[in-house]
């Protein structure tokens, strides 16, 4: 009901394999990133307390002061290690782009079978920040507000009937086609078939709105979304370029 950041995961992989890892700034659907055999978890950064226990929803100025949703033992930590301090952001940030670290992924798979992700952190302040600045990166990208998405390289192309009804990707030609006449265009293949938890997300877009008409809105906003997800490889990437000198030096 506030400005405010969620992280999004899971206490167990479900069969996909991928872990759930995601951003909202909003409330979410307990199985948001996730199918129905485990449940997305919401980690907001901050907290709103308001001295009306009895009233969930109240909306008073007690509540304007946000508290990080942060260990302090760890934010004194962290200050110690880099002799300086980081902001609640910044620490979000870096979670966020380990947690989409291939490496990391691989390398702790079966305990993320089995449990909440665990976070190493770094003693050396360059990789935290250069970490920091990759997860903010990712961030924007999936909350949809990058200004790398202003340009997207997916176009939608055809008769103009904009309406799905039969999602099919064709690999030769990296074209989406939500009917036989009009499809997307410019769409790799490795971004049509990115998964974010249990969801192929460029397939299960289209195929939640299958029946009915595309808005202008929602055509921008899948191109968007395709841009974002190829962003994503990218960054995943550099993320894991930089990943094995993290581990080299951790806070315990």
């Amino acid at each position: 009901m506030k400005e405010n950041l969620g992280l999004i995961t899971s206490r167990q992989m479900d069969k996909s394999g991928i872990e759930p890892i995601f951003v909202s700034n909003s409330t979410i659907d307990a199985h948001s990133i996730t199918s129905a055999v485990s449940i997305s978890y919401l980690f907001p950064l901050y907290f709103y307390p308001s001295s009306d226990k009895n009233n969930l929803f109240v909306n008073t100025q007690e509540q304007s002061k946000k508290v990080p949703n942060l260990n302090p033992k760890l934010v004194q930590k962290l200050n110690e290690a880099y002799k300086t301090k980081v902001t609640p952001e910044e620490i979000f940030y870096y979670i966020y782009a380990v947690l989409y670290s291939n490496i990391y992924r691989g390398k702790y798979a079966e305990f993320l079978k089995i449990d909440f992700p665990h976070i190493p952190f770094t003693a050396d302040y360059a990789i935290f920040k250069k970490m920091a600045q990759y997860g903010q990166e990712l961030v924007s990208l999936h909350l949809l507000n990058s200004d790398k998405l202003n340009t997207p390289a997916a176009k939608f192309q055809g008769e103009g009937n904009e309406f799905i009804e039969k999602v099919k990707y064709d690999e030769s030609k990296n074209r989406v086609y939500i009917n036989k006449d009009d499809y997307f265009e410019n769409v790799p293949k490795e971004v049509w078939a990115y998964q974010i938890g249990g969801y192929q997300v460029c397939d299960k877009w289209l195929k939640s709105r299958k029946g009915r008409n595309l808005s202008l809105q929602e055509i921008e906003q899948y191109c968007k979304l395709t841009a974002a997800i190829k962003e994503t490889i990218l960054l995943q990437r550099q993320i894991d370029s930089i990943y094995p000198q993290l581990e080299k030096a951790i806070i315990s």
